[in-house]
């Protein structure tokens, strides 16, 4: 698959959360276009599941869509931070538990036509409740929700960011995969 070729790269915009960049490239037929990237680092997003198989899910607005979206719990990790580490810290910020088991369920990329942001998707189990840290706390609200109504939530639009809807069905893939093989019913 032919590459672009970077001829030049000029940030211009430098923030808290992101960075926007510009590049001029070269494509494989030897013309020259422009690329705008947003720059953001690596993000954790989590399906956690209590002992009863409920999903927690956190309800918050989100200003760039103007909407109060229904999401699995997600943040950037920070610095010199693990993954797991993260997945740990964000899950005490927003929903108060703190997780005893972290499976990996993959990852991707979130808008790779224009932004860099990589996400690590993992399954968090065995919860502790703990303290809710973070300072926003009363704009996040926890919703526990069965594991089998989550894709009626999906066809129906209440959950409708593509981070949520990936990792839930991954989940709840894995969740029939291992009801399979715990039966005695491997599906390979």
């Amino acid at each position: 698959m032919p590459q672009e070729r970077t001829i030049s790269s000029k940030q211009i915009y430098r923030g808290r959360a992101v960075n926007l960049r510009f590049d001029t490239v070269e494509k494989a037929g030897g013309r020259s276009t422009t690329r705008e990237i947003v720059e953001h680092g690596d993000c954790v997003a989590v399906v956690v599941l209590d002992e009863a198989d409920n999903v927690l899910l956190v309800r918050q607005f989100r200003k760039p869509v103007e909407k109060v979206l229904l999401e699995i719990p997600a943040g950037s990790i920070d610095p010199g931070e693990d993954a797991e580490e993260c997945v740990r810290r964000e899950l005490q910020e927003e929903i108060g538990y703190l997780p005893q088991k972290i499976e990996k369920l993959g990852g991707f990329y979130s808008a790779p036509g224009y932004c860099t942001e990589y996400l690590h998707l993992y399954l968090a189990t065995n919860l502790i409740l703990s303290q809710r840290k973070a300072e926003d706390t009363e704009e996040i609200e926890i919703a526990r929700v069965p594991l089998s109504q989550v894709p009626s939530l999906i066809a129906s639009g209440e959950i409708c960011d593509a981070k949520s809807i990936a990792g839930l069905l991954q989940a709840i893939d894995l969740r029939k995969k291992d009801s399979k093989n715990e039966a005695g019913n491997p599906d390979y």
